[in-house]
């Protein structure tokens, strides 16, 4: 089920007892939350009638538990239980906790599983229950965790998945947003803020919403002094500044403009896949012999990948500024850096400098 097919739903008739959100895009997760708890409680109800849970640090049976009792000051319930990865067992290390706890009470367990579908199958009326999971992507090394999350969560009658918006995508909404927000942006500027966030919807939001509060009086223009002074990543700090200095191996400029893009808050996690796409289709360029920004643009075009000007003058850029063996090595360091942010380690900075001193 799609977010919007998730929202049309509930405009007709009630909502599931149990549903499972996966994927990791948030602005529409963010619509999907508010049309639930709009639907199921009232703003008296909200307070008392609102309950969050984190599987990562509370078992499965205990928001089942949650689930099953009585609320004495609502009527209904919406029940949010994030981090729902963490309820999936870890192959033997799930066995042996199992074994362990005795009678199965501790996380992971495996009859965690079939005390799901118990209450999938009898679900406690006016209560409605969210497990979320927002970890992992449908594609590249998280498609086979994904799936394993969906398996485990059969049960649940409905899936509302959330996919990462393509570029198209992004700049439609970018264009149909600033259309309702009386914000006049030429298509260069537009181009220009659908990639200083990347695509992500919740922070194109974000953005638009600063601009509108800026927005020249007698409907004037956002111009590129505009978006430059308001959103982070323009300029000397772009990603693509950042490209360059890696290119050159210059390893102190590279971690100055690291650094100025955490001090502006932005998401590591995203700039990384961000210069991982980039990247990739600079490789593709160059083993492809092509050669203009012209080119780039209609043979990614051909590949059905939405590509506009100016993108296709940043891959072009970076296909001549990185040899192919540069390249190759940038991709399995991106992939390496990637694969360190999701799983335990100490902090994204680390991980991200240490991606640029193996670079340079």
């Amino acid at each position: 089920m799609t977010p919007e097919q998730f929202i049309r739903a509930l405009e007709l008739q009630p909502p599931k007892p149990v549903y499972l959100f996966l994927g990791p895009e948030m602005h529409r997760r963010r619509q999907c939350r508010g049309a639930l708890l709009g639907k199921v409680l009232t703003a008296e109800e909200r307070e008392s009638g609102l309950t969050r849970h984190d599987l990562d640090s509370t078992a499965l049976s205990e928001v089942l538990d949650d689930a099953r009792s009585m609320s004495l000051f609502a009527g209904n319930r919406v029940i949010w239980a994030g981090a729902a990865e963490a309820a999936v067992p870890r192959g033997k290390s799930a066995a042996a906790e199992v074994a362990e706890d005795g009678a199965g009470s501790g996380w992971n367990s495996k009859g965690d599983a079939s005390s799901l579908a118990a209450y999938c199958g009898d679900a406690t009326p006016g209560v409605v229950l969210i497990f979320d999971c927002s970890r992992y992507d449908f594609e590249g090394e998280d498609k086979a965790r994904c799936e394993r999350v969906a398996k485990f969560y059969a049960a649940v009658p409905e899936i509302v998945e959330f996919h990462r918006t393509t570029a198209l995508e992004a700049r439609v909404f970018t264009q149909k947003r600033a259309s309702e927000l009386g914000l006049k942006i030429a298509s260069p500027q537009l181009d220009r803020l659908v990639e200083a966030t990347a695509g992500d919807l919740a922070r194109l939001v974000n953005e638009l919403d600063k601009l509108a509060l800026y927005a020249p009086p007698e409907g004037g223009e956002i111009t590129e002094q505009d978006i430059a002074a308001l959103v982070p990543n323009l300029s000397e700090t772009t990603i693509f500044a950042l490209v360059n200095a890696l290119a050159r191996r210059d390893r102190l400029e590279s971690l100055r403009l690291l650094d100025t893009l955490i001090r502006e808050g932005e998401y590591l996690p995203l700039a990384l896949t961000f210069l991982g796409s980039l990247l990739r289709m600079a490789l593709a360029a160059r083993e492809q012999q092509l050669h203009s920004a012209q080119d780039v643009q209609s043979y990614f075009q051909r590949q059905g990948i939405a590509m506009w000007r100016a993108r296709a003058e940043q891959v072009y850029t970076a296909s001549l500024k990185f040899p192919k063996e540069k390249l190759e090595t940038a991709i399995a360091l991106v992939f390496q850096a990637d694969r360190d942010m999701k799983g335990s380690r100490p902090d994204d900075r680390i991980v991200m400098e240490d991606f640029v001193l193996r670079l340079t």
